[in-house]
């Protein structure tokens, strides 16, 4: 019989079983609980993937990687002349990056890039513990992949969100591309400081160089860069740079990817960093601004900064630079006619050390170049030497008095031949701080020679067209564009003065004058009732020479014989013949038109010079040649076009005329240039404008000069004097070497002899004679009267106007 349960032993098994029930319920709920944690923490991440994954860069092809790269400038021959970026970028494939460069870079950044996923764990721990010893952020454990997703995003906040954003985008990239493709990516899109964006843009601006061209010592330094390219600037800090450098090399040496011997080499390698060039300021930076200015209006910002494209223009760098010399030249010298305008300031002399000392520490111990100009101070007078003595930082040297005669006190009354300095000391006090210019380089009895040399106040711009295809081939839009971006080659309404007489020559030679026309130059006075306002029109030196040739009256540039012109063609004949030649700017609706009054630009002017020797045909003015997007698509392309806008023997008697004021007339100077050329001068009232508009068979070139605040540029300041030393300049260098040609003569042109005082065919008695050219049909067939019938001879010329 089977021993029977106490009571307290019953109570215990029930105990038991109930604490056993309650653990397997327990259990049973956590574990349910469990699931649907897991279940909800799925859920939530799968939304929280969701949720971030809808804004994300869809990346599925290497077609979709369109980052913003540079737009590039070229001049005629191909050479690059500026850039415009919000990011300077240039994408290179992967095969022209050395192997070192690859190397470097995924040694520094992530050498385990060729086994992680995009996310490597050992790496985020590695760096939670160091980070953990430091206190602080040390090290960082983003991949390669990751830094490319980091540059993707835009997002360089440090949160959560962006985090996992990161890691989300890095595993897609590892799924859609190879690692090499994610390489390609990774050395086009990263930062390396001073504006450039990937490593080919890196490479140009430390190196001047081509990727394709580093070695390992480069290479190894370029991807020192990533982890804080301004801290590690090759440029403002090479110590750093130096350090970082060699820790990229011992970490290419410990993956067994370089040897010691590349390591101490690259080392020992001294790197020739230079700061990038800038293309737009030391090339054309006033063509590049106007070509900017154009693909923004035609293509928008975006296209232009972040598009990549290539534009072709028709400048030549040759030229442009022959412009800018040119230009400075005259200006120099028209500023010395002038006169000096004294000392940027003076100081006593127990400061002279403390000036000497600034400027010597600015020239960090180098000797001084011959062509550069410098900052002085004068330290003693000697007139009867005709010596001044001048220190540049430690340096001495001399100022001879022959070469400072110029350096009178400023009058514009008073024209610069009038007015010479006799002795150092009418210009000169001991203090005085001067610029000076270093004669030479090679120190002679231990002194240098110096010029005195000031910047010039008044500006000039040039413009020069091939006359045939219209390529705008140099323009200079002023002096110096780092100090003024205006340009005033195009930008710029100056009136023209004399300038501007051709285009109302051309329009009487279309209304039946001849070339042999005969005009009174006689005094005129012209009534404006309703402004009470009375004209008194005169010539350049206030002289009237009665009967005058068509041809002469320009030549000489007579005011009054071309207002009486303009007067009988009429205003609105000259205005429209004046739209044909290309002039878009108003045309003032006076008989001051005849002088030159209307603001013009450069451009517009030399466009419709352009006309004579095209031989009547107006030509669009090319500054953009071909503009191609990043994909190497035309998007534009230049065309010639041509149009029929005046006669051509109309043309060719202007280039006949105009030929002769160079050798008889107002460009006289330009007959140095020993070619044949046809040009004009222009001068406004007060010598506020110097114009010289002139022309080859091959090159349509205009100068002005002036000051943008309009003011006298001084006594006989002319267009001949201010302007075409300039123009002459530049041609003649332009020209150089190459032969010379002649001015075409068309059909319908005919030549004959004539009186050279009455324009009529000549007699046995007549006192002067010259060939004339004449439009077919247009040949005088009256003669000369007799000296005996002068009565008639007077009654013919108050027969003209």
């Amino acid at each position: 019989m089977a021993k029977r349960k106490s009571k307290s032993e019953i109570l215990k098994q029930r105990s038991k079983k109930k604490q056993k029930s309650i653990v397997l319920s327990l259990f049973k709920w956590f574990f349910i609980l469990f699931i649907i944690s897991g279940l909800l923490g799925c859920a939530g991440l799968a939304g929280l993937y969701y949720y971030l994954s809808r804004d994300l860069p869809k990346i599925n092809t290497l077609k979709d990687y369109s980052p913003a790269t540079v737009t590039s400038v070229f001049s005629d021959d191909g050479r690059k002349i500026g850039e415009f970026y919000e990011e300077r970028r240039v994408v290179i494939p992967l095969s022209e990056m050395p192997e070192n460069l690859i190397n470097a870079f995924v040694a520094a950044e992530d050498s385990r890039f060729r086994e992680h996923p995009g996310i490597d764990i050992l790496s985020i721990f590695r760096a939670f513990l160091k980070n953990f010893k430091a206190g602080t952020i040390v090290q960082g454990g983003s991949t390669i992949t990751q830094q490319v997703t980091k540059s993707f995003l835009l997002t360089p906040e440090r949160t959560y969100e962006r985090k996992f954003k990161e890691a989300m985008l890095a595993y897609r990239i590892e799924k859609k591309f190879t690692k090499d493709e994610i390489l390609f990516l990774y050395l086009n899109q990263i930062y390396l400081g001073h504006g450039a964006y990937g490593v080919e843009a890196a490479s140009e601006n430390y190196f001047g160089k081509h990727t394709k061209d580093l070695n390992i010592a480069e290479c190894s330094m370029l991807a020192g860069l990533p982890q804080a390219p301004s801290r590690y600037s090759p440029f403002r800090f090479p110590d750093r740079a130096k350090q970082r450098q060699i820790y990229v090399l011992n970490r290419m040496k410990e993956d067994g990817l370089i040897t010691n011997l590349d390591v101490t080499e690259a080392i020992d390698l001294k790197l020739d960093i230079k700061p990038r060039k800038n293309w737009f300021i030391e090339r054309v930076p006033c063509y590049t601004e106007h070509v900017r200015r154009y693909v923004e209006k035609h293509y928008g910002k975006d296209a232009l900064y972040k598009q990549g494209l290539q534009i072709h223009t028709a400048v030549n760098i040759e030229l442009q630079k022959i412009g800018r010399d040119a230009v400075n030249k005259g200006l120099i010298e028209l500023d010395r006619r002038t006169g000096y305008r004294g000392p940027l300031k003076s100081i006593p002399a127990l400061q002279i050390e403390d000036f000497c000392a600034n400027i010597s520490e600015k020239l960090d111990n180098q000797l001084l170049k011959k062509g550069n100009t410098y900052q002085g101070v004068v330290l003693s007078i000697d007139d009867k030497k005709g010596v001044t003595r001048v220190r540049v930082g430690n340096f001495h040297g001399i100022i001879k008095l022959e070469t400072m005669t110029w350096a009178r006190e400023p009058d514009l009354e008073v024209a610069y031949y009038e007015a010479k300095v006799k002795k150092p000391s009418q210009v000169f006090k001991p203090g005085d701080i001067i610029m000076v210019k270093a004669v030479n380089d090679i120190v002679e009895n231990n002194e240098f020679e110096f010029t005195l040399e000031q910047e010039p106040v008044a500006q000039s711009a040039l413009l020069s067209i091939e006359a045939e295809t219209g390529h705008v081939k140099a323009m200079i839009g002023g002096r110096d564009y780092r100090n003024s971006q205006f340009n005033r080659a195009y930008q710029s309404r100056r009136q023209p003065g004399s300038a501007f007489k051709p285009i109302i020559y051309a329009a009487a030679l279309d209304k039946g004058y001849t070339a042999a026309s005969v005009i009174i130059d006689s005094p005129v006075v012209y009534e404006d009732t309703e402004r009470d306002f009375i004209w008194k029109p005169r010539n350049y030196k206030e002289k009237f020479f009665g009967p005058t040739l068509f041809r002469n009256a320009l030549v000489k540039s007579r005011n009054v014989v071309t207002i009486k012109i303009l007067q009988d063609i009429g205003i609105d004949y000259i205005t429209d013949y004046a739209r044909n030649l290309g002039i878009a700017s108003d045309i003032s609706q006076d008989l001051s038109t005849a002088l030159g009054s209307s603001g013009l630009s450069l451009l517009e002017l030399v466009n419709a010079y352009s006309v004579f020797p095209n031989l009547g045909y107006l030509v669009e003015p090319v500054f953009i040649t071909k503009i191609y997007d990043r994909d190497g698509n035309l998007l534009e392309t230049s065309k010639l076009i041509r149009k029929k806008v005046i006669d051509m023997s109309t043309a060719y008697i202007m280039t006949n005329i105009m030929e002769s004021v160079i050798k008889s007339g107002t460009g006289w100077r330009i007959k140095a240039l020993k070619r044949p050329v046809a040009g004009k001068t222009g001068t406004t009232n007060n010598l506020f404008d110097a114009w010289f508009m002139g022309y080859t068979p091959r090159y349509t070139t205009g100068v002005w000069v002036g000051l943008d605040q309009e003011a006298s540029l001084g006594k006989g300041e002319t267009g001949s004097r201010a302007a075409s030393p300039i123009w002459l300049e530049f041609m003649k260098n332009a020209l150089e070497g190459k032969p010379a040609s002649t001015f075409n003569v068309p059909e319908g042109i005919v030549f004959a002899k004539i009186d050279a005082k009455t324009g009529l065919l000549p007699i046995e008695e007549s006192e002067e004679t010259i060939f004339e050219c004449f439009k077919e049909g247009t040949v005088p067939t009256e003669y000369t009267p007799k000296p005996d019938t002068a009565s008639d001879s007077e009654d013919l010329f108050k027969e003209g106007i």
